[in-house]
């Protein structure tokens, strides 16, 4: 993928500095000159001290090629970049992008049918490897063009495709939910979009779309930052991440195995084995490391790699990258999203996938948003289910009608017994929804000042949680 200097060369004056980023990099900046790290403002002049405007020496570089001397050195295994990841599950780390896997994930936009003509647009950040392999990546390997906004919008997507004559987008599943819950207008498809690559849209927001905005060809996939393998739906299965093939098993030897979700381990037989699923039964996503299909883990700590390979899988010796995701097979091979092992959790004596009780409740009117988790209750196993919600603007929480579709849509040990009212949920930098937090405050309303909400059964509908319901609970003299 080499790009003539002339093609990403940007004019100085066009260059403003980036003064809301100025402080945070002012106040790290002794540390990274410590350790020897050069840091650049892509402007025409720095107001930091320390800091080198690298706008006048993108003015002076030569169009020409770089000497062949510069790249001698450079393997396919070689580190090209560092890509942290998102933190939905903890602490993000920096996952070792070699130059074999930059090409790789770049290519990925040619194998959705991304072309030369095309123009892409993208408001995910850079820092992420959807939109810089995939997005901008992509782009370079087929010569398309690569519209970049700052920040994402959904009252504005629309206007920005037709100004730009976008032909391909590309998402995250929550980007295609806020489009699809803004008011509805005249002319929704009167644009030019004819492709939409991504990953994570439930499958009521992919019908939804379509419906609403008309036959546009749906690239959704899987992979992870540092994962040594993905998944493409290439026919269009909604809700699909991909399909099983003899073809993809030999190149990339994954399988889908038993996962205790109460121990936080697979399931082992009495030989020390993993247990592959049947058809139609969850389980965790493991890709045999080979040397097609390398792990190259994280930068820095080589525990955190050890904790993603597993061992002796299927036979003695043998390595596996655990995805920590939990995918379903059916009867056709095709491939769905479930849910990621450290979100699922077990309510009497059963496991409850949280995005499936999302995509269950998310069809009440009055849910702009909706985040499922699990809590502790004192003197119960397990974990229960607790749903933090955002309401549409101008509708409040109506508890008859989130049982009644609780209750309607879900087994009985997945309807959430308590709901948290949010002004807004917590999410990544990619829109990821955050877990963790919610997990730990879990529902005393003596801590939490939002509003909480208790199942009564029976009311049938959900009542406030109040200090003395709270206190019922710890007491145990309400059965759960």
């Amino acid at each position: 993928m080499r790009v003539p200097m002339s093609c990403m060369r940007v004019p100085t004056s066009c260059m403003p500095v980036l003064t809301h980023l100025q402080a945070a990099v002012e106040e790290v900046l002794p540390a990274l000159q410590q350790d020897g790290v050069r840091v650049f403002y892509l402007s025409a002049a720095s107001p930091t001290p320390g800091v080198e405007a690298l706008g006048p020496s993108m003015e002076e570089a030569s169009d020409e090629p770089l000497p062949a001397r510069h790249r001698a050195d450079i393997t396919p295994n070689s580190k090209a970049i560092y890509i942290f990841t998102s933190g939905t599950t903890g602490l993000p780390k920096a996952a070792v992008i070699t130059e074999k896997k930059l090409m790789m994930v770049a290519n990925m936009g040619r194998l959705c049918g991304l072309r030369a003509s095309d123009v892409l647009y993208t408001a995910l950040p850079l820092y992420h490897s959807a939109a810089l392999l995939v997005g901008l990546g992509g782009c370079l390997e087929v010569g398309a063009t690569c519209v970049l906004r700052a920040k994402f919008s959904a009252s504005h997507f629309w206007d920005d495709c037709r100004r730009y004559n976008v032909t391909v987008i590309q998402y995250v599943g929550e980007l295609m939910r806020y489009i699809c819950n803004t008011p509805e207008r005249p002319g929704e498809r009167d644009h030019s979009v004819r492709m939409a690559i991504g990953n994570g849209m439930r499958a009521e927001v992919w019908r939804k779309f379509l419906q609403r905005f008309g036959p546009v060809t749906i690239r959704e996939f899987y992979g992870a930052t540092e994962g040594n393998a993905g998944f493409i739906n290439y026919t269009g299965k909604i809700g699909a991440v991909g399909r099983a093939n003899a073809f993809l098993k030999k190149f990339s030897a994954f399988e889908l195995i038993r996962y205790n979700v109460e121990r936080d381990e697979p399931v082992r037989n009495e030989q020390g084995f993993c247990i592959p699923v049947r058809r139609g039964e969850a389980g965790l996503l493991v890709i045999k490391i080979t040397k097609k299909t390398p792990f190259h883990g994280y930068a820095g700590d080589p525990e955190k790699t050890k904790r993603k390979i597993l061992r002796n899988v299927l036979e003695k010796g043998d390595a596996f990258f655990n995805s920590g995701d939990l995918l379903v097979m059916d009867h056709e091979n095709f491939l769905y999203f479930q849910d990621r092992v450290g979100d699922t959790f077990r309510w009497k004596g059963e496991n409850v996938a949280t995005t499936e009780v999302e995509d269950m409740l998310a069809p009440v009117s009055f849910i702009q948003e909706i985040n499922v988790y699990g809590v502790s209750v004192p003197g119960c196993e397990g974990r229960c289910g607790m749903a933090a919600v955002c309401l549409r603007a101008g509708m409040s929480f109506q508890g008859e009608s989130f049982y009644a579709q609780a209750k309607e849509s879900l087994p009985s040990y997945a309807v959430p017994l308590f709901v948290r009212i949010q002004e807004a949920l917590e999410i990544t930098g990619t829109f990821k929804q955050r877990k963790s937090n919610l997990i730990k405050e879990g529902f005393d309303p003596n801590v939490i000042k939002e509003p909480l909400f208790f199942l009564d059964e029976t009311k049938k509908t959900y009542v406030p949680l109040s200090p003395a319901v709270y206190a019922d609970i710890l007491e145990m003299k309400l059965k759960l």
